[in-house]
């Protein structure tokens, strides 16, 4: 019996098994999730220090003509106090000295004859940085689970982090099955074509942070099969397409049988790809797609993305859809919840003006899809649809619902 996209989803979630974790130097921190609570070990600023290039004085010194005694720069280890009638030049960056009460702009004073003429009405604290003002002692900075880009990295240098542990990436082998298919590095016949999923989904998969290992095409036979099996049981997620339908040739689910597969559903509720089949064989995790490419490119979105998050370890690991405007009317008769590709412009959503299960050109011009209920018959123009990204893993804390009407 053919299950709903949710119970598919849930059963992903459940069974998918988090990897284990390593530990890696900053340097290589970007894109991998955090297996661990970041707290601050000190404060930034860890002193009072200076906003502008200015002077460091004193509020009653407001309007006054004040001595300029000394001049500190970023880095210097000055232990002066700053007096009354007196005024300290300070570059951005410097500590403040003892007695400050606030920085004066250098292009906010004038010369006199004794030095400096401050302005009027002097602000206490005015252009001073307090020490933690940006990230307290003890603070919580950041949350496991989190994946790390370039500005997470940025904190964690503040706080002189040199290594971290994160959770190891998935390690994904991909391979296709067919008679019909060759490589795009091979000679094809008229009766032949191009394997264009495997190199689709494989790059689909290093762009999610995956470690991928290619292994070609199987050809329609038991035996072939096996031997992809064997190889691609060594890493943590195989992801198949083709072969999982009900044709003569179509072993891929037979041929996994035969090394203990456990599938927790091998028919979905959708179009296309209703054959979807996923599954495990000890702790590794398998997807059998359909062999039609954009079949497989959807469905890969839906179930294919759903594993790799879970198995990275992500806290933010559940699809999320944004809103988007339809620009033209769908008609859609079907028993099953269709998937429909198109094109995101920031604002609209644009259906594909072609999108049958074995097209390719879909996929380079869209941006993402739209799935639509059985319920729905004709969707007009100007109605509000959910959209589904392919080009960037927006995701969140807890599933959404990713159903238009």
């Amino acid at each position: 019996m053919a299950v709903t996209i949710e119970e598919a989803l849930a059963y992903i979630y459940v069974q998918t098994p988090q990897k284990s974790i390593k530990i890696i130097p900053l340097e290589e921190a970007l894109g991998n999730i955090l297996a661990q609570d970041i707290i601050a070990t000190h404060n930034l600023p860890p002193y009072d220090n200076s906003a502008m290039d200015g002077y460091a004085v004193k509020l009653q010194d407001s309007g006054k003509c004040v001595e300029v005694t000394y001049s500190i720069f970023a880095g210097d280890d000055f232990h002066g106090e700053l007096k009354e009638h007196q005024a300290i030049k300070i570059m951005t960056g410097a500590r403040i000295p003892v007695g400050t009460q606030c920085i004066v702009p250098i292009e906010d004073t004038k010369e006199c004859d004794k030095g400096i003429l401050l302005p009027e009405n002097l602000t206490l604290s005015k252009h001073i940085r307090l020490a933690g003002e940006d990230i307290k002692k003890e603070a919580l900075l950041l949350k496991k689970g989190l994946q790390l880009d370039a500005h997470h990295i940025a904190v964690l240098a503040s706080q002189g982090i040199s290594h971290i542990k994160v959770y190891k990436k998935p390690r994904v082998a991909l391979f296709a099955s067919g008679d019909e298919l060759k490589m795009h590095f091979e000679a094809v016949t008229e009766y032949q074509l191009y394997n264009t999923n495997t190199p689709s989904l494989l790059a689909r998969a290093q762009e999610l942070g995956c470690e991928v290992e290619f292994l070609g095409t199987a050809h329609d036979t038991l035996e072939d099969i096996h031997q992809h099996i064997k190889s691609a049981l060594e890493c943590d997620f195989v992801i198949t397409s083709g072969g999982v339908s009900v044709g003569e040739k179509d072993f891929t689910k037979e041929a996994f049988g035969a090394f203990g597969y456990e599938i927790f559903f091998d028919k979905v509720e959708i179009k296309p790809g209703k054959p979807t089949t996923f599954g495990k064989i000890g702790n590794t995790m398998i997807l059998n797609l359909p062999g039609n490419p954009l079949a497989a490119a959807l469905n890969f979105e839906l179930f294919g993305c759903a594993t790799i998050y879970a198995m990275r370890g992500a806290t933010h690991k559940f699809t999320a859809p944004f809103c988007a405007t339809l620009t033209t009317d769908i008609d859609t008769r079907t028993k099953r919840r269709t998937l429909i590709p198109g094109f995101y412009d920031g604002n609209n959503f644009t259906p594909s003006d072609k999108y049958a299960p074995g097209m390719v050109a879909p996929l380079a011009s869209a941006n993402g899809f739209i799935i639509i209920d059985t319920t729905s018959t004709n969707i007009q123009k100007g109605s509000s649809v959910q959209v589904i990204s392919t080009k960037y893993p927006l995701t969140a804390t807890e599933p959404k619902n990713l159903i238009s009407f």
